[in-house]
């Protein structure tokens, strides 16, 4: 009797995701059309330029993929992107495609090694390695470095102080980017990593334009390649200073540099390039990410007021496991990055044996929608709702298998633990007009972002 029971319940389970799936989309379908036409009727310009500017509203690729998931899965296009040599384009929608792309590394690879090689002046590092000995030697390094238990006993610590310290000085009006979420990062970056940098500003704008140009830029920008080797420059020369000082001065300090070179005296194929080269990709990933990670998550609790209070009842209890539950939920619905760039290593098919299989060519560019797949029927449990009791699994916010953030682990309990200090105030609201609005510059980060407290 629970056999059957039990296959009702599958059958019944699996056709209210598939119904789910078609009517979401016509949601989606309505809410875009609706747009448009807003768009057109409001907008200033040509009518191409007014649906551009929906594009960075995080609703708009949401709406878009829910389209794809229900409609067309898996779309390929002739389409060829300008910062990538590619023979195509294709944009997968479904979690289990999506996770299909990331496992299958031999097939699909990771597409960053020419500009990381023109950061370092040759060298690749690891967020441009395929599976090869050369990446699990250098990954199996930074973990001996890097160590899961200085999460609890350094990180979080050293963000929980530096967040008091920095949103002490702005008790009830901050501009959060600029006084807060940029700042901790760079700290922890400074005294963790031991790469401090001339200065605070400097790192944050030298990690900012190369996250740009090696993760976001997708139209071959000179202007932006430009700022971003000139940053690189840079940043490859101050590390190359500080590691060389610490040799020099054979000062011991327990943080990544110094235990890097104790570890060298034992591995001296672990050289002073390596060393900086892999903190090079570490300092790219700290600071933007976990800033803009941040203030999209921020956001939109501000956009949902229940979510928003039991955000702040934790962070006033000071739970930052809670807090983090709201708060990750809230980053699914605007994540940092929409897709995750792969290309087709040789020809290959997607799905086989679904009604949704497509052929992908060799040299295709292969767009991992994790976005969409956090939103998919099939895989998430209302999907729609904000639900601050899901299940870790149903995230993919930092990546996803052997390429998933090395630092996602930092980035779980860092957030929260800078957060909680603005959480906590009475009555957070956003700073009226625009200055309560996300705010970029030329980039695609927030620079701005103004809240208010009483």
């Amino acid at each position: 009797m629970n056999v059957i029971k039990s296959f009702f319940n599958n059958i019944y389970a699996a056709l209210r995701a598939h119904v789910m799936l078609v009517v979401t989309a016509l949601v989606a379908i309505f809410n875009l059309a609706k747009a448009a036409i807003r768009a057109l009727a409001t907008g200033k310009g040509p009518f191409k330029a007014r649906l551009a500017a929906l594009a960075p509203l995080p609703e708009t690729p949401r709406d878009f993929f829910a389209v794809l998931r229900a409609f067309m899965p898996n779309l390929v296009l002739s389409k060829q992107i300008k910062s990538y040599e590619n023979s195509g384009t294709a944009i997968i929608t479904r979690a289990s495609d999506v996770i299909e792309v990331l496992d299958r590394e031999a097939d699909f690879a990771v597409v960053y090694e020419p500009k990381m090689r023109a950061l370092t002046g040759g060298e690749n590092f690891f967020l441009g390695m395929q599976d090869t000995a050369q990446y699990q030697y250098d990954v199996a390094m930074m973990r001996i470095v890097m160590r899961r238990e200085d999460v609890e006993s350094i990180v979080a610590p050293l963000a929980r102080r530096k967040a008091e310290e920095f949103a002490g000085a702005y008790p009830t009006r901050i501009d959060l980017p600029q006084d807060l979420t940029t700042r901790v990062p760079a700290a922890i970056v400074s005294e963790y990593f031991g790469t401090p940098g001339p200065e605070e500003k400097d790192l944050v704008e030298w990690a900012t334009a190369l996250f740009w140009w090696l993760f976001i830029d997708l139209e071959a920008d000179p202007e932006i390649e430009r700022k971003a080797l000139e940053a690189g420059r840079a940043l490859c020369a101050s590390i190359d200073k500080t590691i060389a000082v610490r040799k020099a001065s054979r000062k011991k300090k327990d943080d990544l540099v110094g235990r890097a070179l104790t570890f060298q005296a034992s591995a001296p194929e672990f050289t002073d390039l390596s060393i900086r080269n892999n903190l090079v990709g570490m300092v790219i990933g700290a600071i933007p990410t976990i800033s803009k990670a941040s203030v999209q998550a921020l956001d939109q609790l501000l956009n949902r007021p229940v979510a928003l209070a039991g955000a702040q009842a934790a962070a006033q209890a000071g739970d930052e496991a809670l807090l983090g539950a709201y708060i990750f939920e809230a980053l699914r619905f605007n994540p940092i990055n929409p897709v995750i760039y792969r290309r087709a290593t040789r020809d290959t098919t997607i799905a086989a044996s679904t009604l949704r299989a497509r052929h992908i060519k060799k040299g295709m560019m292969v767009f991992a929608a994790n976005l969409s797949a956090m939103f998919d029927p099939l895989k998430v449990e209302d999907p729609e709702k904000f639900r601050a009791d899901r299940p870790w699994g149903d995230y993919m916010l930092w990546g996803y298998g052997l390429h998933t953030c090395s630092g996602a682990y930092i980035n779980r309990a860092v957030i929260p633990a800078m957060l909680r200090p603005i959480l906590a105030r009475p009555n957070l609201r956003r700073a009226e007009g625009d200055a309560g609005r996300l705010s970029g510059g030329a980039d695609p980060f927030p620079r701005h972002f103004v809240l208010e407290s009483d």
